[in-house]
Parts: structure tokens; C-alpha cells; sequence
């Protein structure tokens, strides 16, 4: 599709891609250009969040940023316009660039009594009651008997008692007829926690909520009843407990980008495709004893080695050798799909939540090439740097929950492929080798897989393989 615009000789607008595949949103995590800074044809101007991963976005023309049409933290429809470039500065007059929506000024009431012409003092302050577009706001008002209850409780907590009005408009934290006076981290901050900024009670300077206030409104609700009217007359006793930021015992945490991509990912996996896991518990000491070697390999020089370098080769020459498992279901044409290549998704856990970025055709590399595809993949998605098609056209997976400590678990498939192996951790237990009980170096593996294209049988031989590697690394010779 197309991203960008031209909206005259000098002015191009750019909009944002789909930088996934069949991606619909994403949200701005960072700008790292400002109105009137110059830009070259190639430069990122900012970082944004897909439902698959953080990607920077490069600029395709030269010129100075007119105007960022976003602010950070919103979630932008694929097609929306986000950054407008003047692509040749200084042929004329150009219209002054819009404010950055993050620099959204907050209009007081005094804001039309102040002489034309005044300049602000302070970011996030001013008059611009007529200049500032805004997008409508999601969510109703309160009702005015709960906005009256709250500022009755605010006075008595700030030391009004009996003073405290009867009776407030039913916007508490808004001029009348105008929208909740804040600055623009305020906004985002209720934006963040699900709270309406118009039940908000400021105590801010000419009537601006403050952060305070917001951590006040979020605390639990049984400290503040708002759905008991005031006594006629009378201001409502104090409640028995001061409200304050510290007390609050709940966190809303906005489901969007990677963790909403998760969560219907694995919804629509768990009740699509019938699950079936099984679990062997493998003694792994000559697999332990071969990454020791393989360390000191001068071959394997500048790769990290490690158990799950050898469980992923393990895995693919347990493919080779039964080939049926890596496929797919087509339900639309009613087809089971075999690959004959290996897409190997390794599970990783994020700041950003769970993804699965997979090695491409590693079917086909040698033992140093996977070392060094896994070493790769490990470290960009930590950095949070991995893309969107990384994370495509996996065909299996592997999930190592031993790095937790944990012995194994009952991994859901990713959408689209057959099957998921779960590493436990590798641990020295008892265990009879040779007719004699020792300490073994062992770990439970976990083998989830689709039940319409992979029956009983295919998938005990499957882990069957895998284990007999592990527990004689010579196999990969012999059967690879």
C-alpha cells in the first residue's frame, strides 16, 4: 500500500504502513523528531508497536518535519497520516507547524479574559479554545450525584469539613461547558489506569487535576461509595480511611499490541486445534559433557553454545526422520499441508511480552550456522528489536521453560504449526545407568501437537527421537 502522500510541491505527508502482514493498527511508542528538525530519505523518525513486535520506521524523503499529526503512546490506523514533511524548506511562506498533539494546550477558565496575543509560560499551558482539534473521547460523563459525592469527600480530605458544598457541577473536574483541565502526562496517565478524567475532583491550581488526583479516583471503590446521594443539606462524613496513592489495589493495564496479539492468538489455538501433549524424562549427561567439548571447539569459535543449541538439532533430525509432523491444517480447502522446510520458532519471553521469531529454512544449516542463527535471534529479541516477518511462517516451535526453573508444562501451539516442544530445567537427579543408581544430569520433555494431523503415533516417535539424541548425541551422526 501506499505511505505516503504529496499534498503539494513542497508539503508530503507519511502514513502509516502496514508493516506486518494484513497488520490493521499500531501504536506510536516514541518520536525521536520534533516539528522543524531535518530529516534525510532513510532516517527513522519513530518507533512504533504492531500486534507482532516494536519496528522503527524510516522516512522515505528528505526535508524539515512540519508537523507529527500523533503523540506518542496513541494507536494509529494503517493509512492514517502521522507525519507531515516539508520537503523544500525556504521556497516561501509556509503555514506554522501544528503543535504536536503531545503538547496539547490545557484551556483555564480564565483562558477568555486573557488579551490576545499572550504567550504561554509553560508547555501544556495556554489558550487555543478555537485553534485545537481533538478527537472525540471515548466513555460517558458521571452521574451527577456520584461526581457530587466524590467532591464532597476531596474537601474533607483537604481539610474543608463542614465547608464543603452541597453541591458541585455534574462534571467534577471540568469548566462548565469545557472538557477536564490537565496536562498532557495527566491524561495519559488516567488513559493508562481507565479513569474518566470528567470524575475527576482536581485540587490543582484553577481547577487542573493533578497526578494525585488521578491515583485518588483509582483507589478502590468501597472507599468512596459512588452510588450513595449526599444527605440533603449536609456534607458526608468522613470515610474512616484516608484515601491515598499507596492505596490503591488494583492495576488496569490496557490489552493492546504484543499482549492482545497473545491473547488471541492463544485463544483462538487452544479452541481451534485439539491439543495433545506427552512427556518423557531423558537423562541428558552426555548432552551436557557435548556442549562442554563443543565450547571449547575451536570450529564453534565465536557462536554461544549451549542445551538448546543441541535440543534444536535434536528436534530437526527427529523431522527429517518423521516428516508427516511438520504440516499444517488448512481448514478453508480441507488439506493437511506438509512443509518440506523448517521454520524453528524459538520462544521468547520479552519485555513487551511473549514472541516467536523462528529461524528460516533451519533445516538446512550445519551445526555452527544454527549456533550463530540462535545467538542472533536470542539477543534482537531482547533488544526488542525483532520484526514482523521474523515472527512469520514458523513451522514448529520450541519453548524452554527450564530457564525458569520449571520441570515442564503443557505449551499451546502457535497459530499455524503442528507442534511445540517444552524443555524443563536440566537438573543433577538419582537415576539407574548401568545397573546403578548416580546422579544424572536430567530434564522432562513436553510435546504438544495438533490431534487432526499428527495421530498418537507420529507424535511419540517424534519425541521418542528427540529424547534417544539427547541421551546419545552420537545420534546426530548416525541419523542425521
Amino acid at each position: 500500500m501506499t505511505t505516503m502522500t504529496e499534498t503539494s510541491a513542497r508539503f508530503r505527508e507519511f502514513k502509516m504502513p502496514d508493516v506486518g502482514e494484513g497488520l490493521t493498527e499500531a501504536e506510536i511508542l516514541k518520536w525521536f523528531v520534533q516539528p522543524g528538525d531535518t530529516v534525510t530519505d532513510g532516517q527513522v523518525v519513530c518507533e512504533v508497536e504492531t500486534a507482532k513486535a516494536a519496528v522503527e520506521l524510516p522516512i522515505p524523503f528528505d526535508g524539515v518535519v512540519h508537523e507529527l499529526r500523533f503523540p506518542e503512546g496513541t494507536t494509529v490506523d494503517v493509512g492514517q497520516v502521522i507525519i507531515a514533511i516539508d520537503v523544500a524548506p525556504g521556497s516561501g511562506d509556509a503555514p506554522a507547524p501544528a503543535a504536536a498533539p503531545a503538547q496539547e494546550p490545557v484551556e483555564t477558565p480564565e483562558a477568555e479574559a486573557e488579551p490576545k496575543g499572550r504567550t504561554p509560560v509553560l508547555v501544556g499551558y495556554g489558550v487555543a479554545e478555537t485553534s485545537t482539534k481533538r478527537r472525540p473521547r471515548k466513555g460517558a460523563s458521571a452521574a451527577p450525584e456520584a461526581a457530587a459525592v466524590a467532591a464532597a469527600v476531596q474537601a474533607e480530605l483537604n481539610g474543608h469539613g463542614a465547608q464543603a458544598p452541597a453541591a458541585v457541577p455534574a462534571q467534577a473536574g471540568a469548566p462548565e461547558g469545557g472538557r477536564p483541565l490537565a496536562k498532557p502526562p495527566v491524561r495519559k496517565l488516567a488513559k493508562d489506569l481507565g479513569i474518566d478524567l470528567a470524575t475527576v475532583v482536581p485540587t490543582g491550581k484553577d481547577g487542573i487535576i493533578t497526578r494525585e488526583d488521578v491515583h485518588a479516583a483509582a483507589a478502590p471503590a468501597s472507599t468512596a461509595p459512588a452510588t450513595a446521594p449526599a444527605p440533603a443539606q449536609t456534607a458526608p462524613e468522613a470515610p474512616a480511611a484516608v484515601v491515598g496513592s499507596d492505596s490503591a489495589r488494583e492495576t488496569r493495564i490496557p490489552v493492546k499490541g504484543v499482549r492482545k496479539a497473545i491473547a488471541q492468538a492463544m485463544v483462538g489455538s487452544a479452541f481451534t486445534a485439539p491439543h495433545v501433549t506427552e512427556f518423557v524424562t531423558v537423562d541428558v549427561t552426555r548432552t551436557m559433557k557435548l556442549v562442554a567439548e563443543l565450547k571449547e571447539d575451536k570450529d564453534m569459535a565465536g557462536v554461544r553454545v549451549n542445551p538448546l543449541l543441541i535440543i534444536a538439532k535434536a528436534l530437526l533430525v527427529a523431522i527429517k526422520r518423521n516428516p508427516e509432523v511438520n504440516a499444517t491444517w488448512d481448514e478453508a480447502n480441507q488439506e493437511i499441508v506438509q512443509k518440506h522446510y523448517v521454520n524453528l520458532g524459538i520462544a521468547a519471553a520479552t519485555p513487551r511480552g511473549l514472541i516467536v521469531p523462528n529461524i528460516k529454512d533451519a533445516h538446512a544449516q550445519t551445526l555452527p550456522q544454527l549456533a550463530a542463527s540462535l545467538g542472533e535471534l536470542v539477543s534482537t529479541a531482547r533488544d526488542g528489536r525483532t520484526s514482523p516477518a521474523a515472527m512469520a511462517g514458523g513451522t514448529v516451535t520450541i519453548t524452554n521453560v527450564g530457564v525458569f526453573g520449571v520441570d515442564t508444562g503443557t505449551p499451546i501451539l502457535n497459530p499455524g504449526e503442528s507442534a511445540i516442544l517444552a524443555v524443563g530445567a536440566i537438573k543433577l537427579q538419582p537415576w539407574v545407568h548401568k545397573g546403578k543408581v548416580k546422579p544424572r544430569q536430567v530434564t522432562t520433555l513436553a510435546l504438544s501437537f495438533d490431534h487432526r494431523l499428527v495421530d498418537g503415533e507420529l507424535g511419540s516417535k517424534v519425541l521418542a527421537d528427540v529424547a534417544a539424541i539427547l541421551e546419545q548425541p552420537k545420534r546426530l551422526i548416525t541419523w542425521a
